[in-house]
């Protein structure tokens, strides 16, 4: 991974707010996350193969789309993004465990923000 390495993040039907605005909560771990966002390498897999990975698994929600941001736009709000292998070879955290929750809002929507200027990367 390098600064421009796009990281796929697979949207969930939920975290739609209207048309063409999706919440924060896409980029924010929940508390089963242990604060590790899970994102795809995009110098691994592209983003219509990310979201047909994901929605392979029939135990999870039929997801909706692909946003992604970099690493560098990770590094600008100081999350680390930690490649995780074991978990699949594509498998990316962005790290969120040194903050609290009003900064891990703050930086979700940072995040968020940068995903959705960027624009979708795949919609079935």
């Amino acid at each position: 991974m390098n600064q421009t390495t796009l990281l796929h993040r697979i949207i969930k039907p939920d975290w739609w707010i209207q048309i063409d605005l999706v919440s924060s909560q896409a980029f924010r771990p929940t508390p089963e996350d242990h604060k590790l966002l899970s994102v795809y390498d995009g110098d691994q897999i592209v983003p219509e193969s990310a979201y047909n990975h994901y929605a392979s698994d029939p135990s999870k929600p039929s997801p909706t789309g692909v946003l992604s941001v970099t690493v560098a736009e990770c590094d600008s709000t100081g999350l680390p993004a930690i490649p995780d292998p074991n978990t699949f070879p594509e498998h990316v955290f962005i790290d969120f465990r040194e903050f609290g929750t009003n900064q891990i809002k703050r930086k979700s929507e940072a995040l968020r923000d940068a995903a959705i200027l960027r624009g979708w990367l795949f919609r079935p």
